[in-house]
């Protein structure tokens, strides 16, 4: 298969323009997308575009990132019903910088003649000043041809600022500069940017005679229509600091079946046979989520590490392990346990605060650390132990008068109440 071969059998491909695939055919062809730096960190919306980049150097074309620091001055009004609340530039740049990071996990910067190049568009603009933008830029773009397009239809009878407007220019002449200093003569995006996109075409053939391309691609959603990519907490990050290894990893593997095709061939890079006969082997036996397994396992291992992946899915498994003993619990690296104390319900205690009051009731009900609050009173928690509900570290209690000891901690750290079959709590003690 060729580039747009690949792109049409996984769904990637909305609209592109005529002759693009024979552009394709004569060699290397120099392709850029643009991400806008509003946000602190890239996330699995943006592994979409990313994806279109890792396929174009795949079939021998050099990719561009080009980061939006003057475009995220702005705000782009595609799909936006309201004007955006522009970020501070200390802001921007500081997302600038922390996006170009990340985007090296996906992209070879370092090789090959088609090595991937980083672009940040506020080096277009930093040295102009407003009448040369608007005799050099805006003379070359009628206001007739901007309003034609739907990103400024759609705002146009509910508020659309002068700088909003002006976003198109800025993206299209950013064509025409990459097209200059690089000879890129392809932008891609989201199915949202065809306006954009197609006047950075026509900047490109009236300022430089060329002939530039585009190419959309489907924005993706859930099956009730909404916009893929969020969860109850909001973004999907691909910073882990922001969303937890551990959480992207369940985020896709609680993928539902109705989505794991279109997933699949979205955002896994193997190929399509390896890609068929994991959808088939899902279908056999869709309750065994073979298919979710791996693409979440092959997501976060590209987004984080194949460490993160291993952590993710112990974690997983101590997490949603019905059958745990003593024994499994006792044997968890602390690793595991590290990673499980960020996703369920823990305390942070330290060894002072053990010694001074180790009776498990008053433990359990704040009487000895206020913070640690995981029954409600002294009284509950003796009901509870009375009724066979409290467990530490997997063994149940029998005795009210139970105390814990720094010898109960596991790796001299970790410790699990339970109280019932749903309420677990992870106490970690600091030195």
């Amino acid at each position: 298969m060729n580039f747009i071969e690949e792109l049409e059998w996984r769904g990637l491909i909305q609209d592109y323009t005529p002759d693009l695939k024979d552009e394709l055919e004569k060699g290397m062809l120099t392709g850029y997308i643009g991400f806008d730096p509003t946000a602190p960190s890239l996330h699995i919306g943006n592994l979409i575009p990313i994806t279109l980049l890792i396929h174009l150097q795949r079939y021998g074309h050099r990719p561009i990132m080009l980061v939006g620091g003057a475009t995220g001055r702005i705000g782009d009004p595609s799909g936006k019903d309201k004007e955006r609340q522009l970020l501070s530039y200390e802001v921007l740049d500081e997302n600038v910088r922390h996006q170009a990071a990340q985007m090296s996990k996906f992209l070879d910067f370092e090789t090959g003649e088609n090595k991937a190049e980083l672009v940040n568009n506020y080096d277009f603009y930093k040295g102009m000043d407003v009448l040369s933008f608007l005799r050099d830029v805006g003379k070359h773009i009628t206001v007739n041809y901007m309003m034609a397009k739907d990103s400024v239809k759609n705002r146009i009878n509910i508020g659309l600022s002068f700088t909003e407007f002006s976003y198109q220019l800025i993206q299209g002449y950013d064509y025409k500069c990459l097209c200059e200093q690089y000879n890129c003569l392809l932008q891609m995006g989201g199915s949202d940017q065809w306006g954009n996109i197609t006047t950075g075409v026509e900047f490109v053939r009236k300022m430089l005679g060329k002939k530039a391309h585009a190419l959309t691609t489907p924005l993706l959603t859930k099956p009730d229509g909404s916009k893929y990519g969020k969860s109850e907490g909001g973004n999907i990050w691909l910073d882990p600091n922001l969303t937890t290894p551990y959480q992207f990893y369940q985020f896709f593997i609680n993928s539902s079946d109705e989505m794991l095709d279109r997933l699949l061939k979205t955002f896994s890079l193997e190929s399509r046979e390896t890609i068929e006969a994991l959808l088939a082997k899902h279908q056999e036996a869709p309750e065994l989520r073979v298919g979710q397994k791996a693409l979440a396992e092959e997501l976060t291992t590209r987004v984080h590490s194949k460490e993160a992946t291993e952590l993710a899915i112990r974690a997983s498994e101590f997490l949603f392990n019905r059958k745990m003993n003593k024994e499994t619990l006792l044997n968890t690296p602390s690793e595991v346990l590290e990673v499980v104390g960020k996703e369920m319900q823990s305390y942070t205690i330290s060894a002072a605060q053990l010694e001074a009051s180790n009776n498990l009731v008053d433990f359990m009900s704040g009487s000895l650390i206020e913070s640690v609050n995981i029954v409600d009173s002294k009284g509950t928690a003796r009901r509870a132990i009375k009724g066979n509900a409290v467990a530490v570290n997997k063994e149940k209690i029998k005795n009210q008068d139970a105390v814990i000891t720094k010898a109960d901690f596991i790796h001299d750290r970790y410790l699990m109440i339970e109280n019932g079959k749903k309420n677990k709590f992870l106490i970690i003690m600091e030195a």
